[in-house]
């Protein structure tokens, strides 16, 4: 053994714990920017104003360490096997920001987001509205997936429970979602669980934490504490948190704070995909239908 792989090893082992952290360097980051850009207009003195600059580059740097240590500890993250799970829908829902098509997924690794999906409803016998044709924003209820079941992905407790958010209206057009991306920024302030809206976090038996979430408000049939069974039926499809329309957004992890979580590779029992309807285990690519029934759902 080389004389400097005990230093090789300390290196890797800092750097995997700052890179689990990170989150917490991007929330130093947003928040002051955030509340530096939303003040810009403040009749501020000049000692006040060299405050907030030096309070501004101080942020801008921390953002560069905060993304290189993202990009270097992404690249040391050991490879997992896929967790077998159930879907959390059942019907028929298409697939969009799938870690089928790409990892991560939603673009980002935070929050424990890199192995996340997102699913909307487009059931045959109801109409889902075409994004970009009709007003900007529209009524969640226009949207065949809200209020559908949303069901446990595996047994065990739920740890955490949040369904106080409000449903919003769905950013339908490209220019409201230039609205949802500031609003975005708005909602990191107020961290992770502002992201996510109404969720429910389950640790299963194995020590996977698994995650639903953009729940409707008062939907949840579970409290933290709780004992469920995979496919059991625990809350509905709703708008909440930064989301643009109503959809099921499925994530698993390795712990239960959103702050310090890695995503988990997952993969869906007795499904079908596409126009195949022959049951796999698996996720739908982006732009792919997926097809779940899940029996004994409570």
């Amino acid at each position: 053994m080389s004389q400097d792989a005990p230093l090789r090893r300390a290196l890797r082992t800092g750097m995997l714990a700052a890179y689990r952290v990170r989150s917490f360097g991007y929330a130093l980051v947003i928040v002051p920017l955030v509340l530096i850009a939303l003040t810009s207009t403040l009749p501020w003195g000049d000692e006040w104003s060299t405050v907030r600059r030096m309070i501004g580059w101080g942020a801008i740097v921390l953002g560069a360490l905060t993304l290189g240590v993202g990009i270097v500890g992404a690249r040391l993250l050991p490879r997992r096997e896929p967790v077998t799970v159930t879907s959390p829908v059942q019907g028929r829902w298409l697939a969009l920001n799938s870690p089928a098509s790409q990892v991560p997924s939603h673009g980002v690794r935070a929050y424990g987001q890199s192995h996340a999906i997102d699913l909307v409803a487009e059931p045959p016998e109801q109409h889902r509205p075409v994004f970009g044709d009709g007003p900007l924003m529209r009524a969640a209820s226009e949207y065949p997936a809200l209020g559908e079941p949303v069901t446990a992905m595996l047994g065990g407790t739920v740890v955490r429970a949040s369904g106080w958010r409000r449903d919003h209206r769905a950013r339908s057009h490209a220019a409201s979602l230039v609205y949802l991306m500031a609003e975005g920024a708005i909602r990191e302030i107020g961290g992770p669980g502002f992201i996510v809206g109404n969720h429910v976090t389950i640790r299963g038996d194995d020590g996977t934490f698994a995650l639903v979430a953009h729940l409707q408000r008062g939907s949840l049939r579970v409290r933290v504490g709780d004992t469920v069974t995979a496919g059991q039926h625990i809350a509905a499809c709703g708008n909440s948190g930064n989301s643009s329309e109503p959809h099921v957004h499925a994530q698993l992890m390795d712990r239960a704070s959103l702050w310090t979580a890695q995503g988990v590779p997952m993969a869906f029992a007795q499904i079908a995909l596409g126009e195949d309807p022959t049951p796999v285990t698996g996720l739908p690519e982006n732009g792919q239908h997926i097809v779940a029934a899940i029996e004994g759902r409570s």
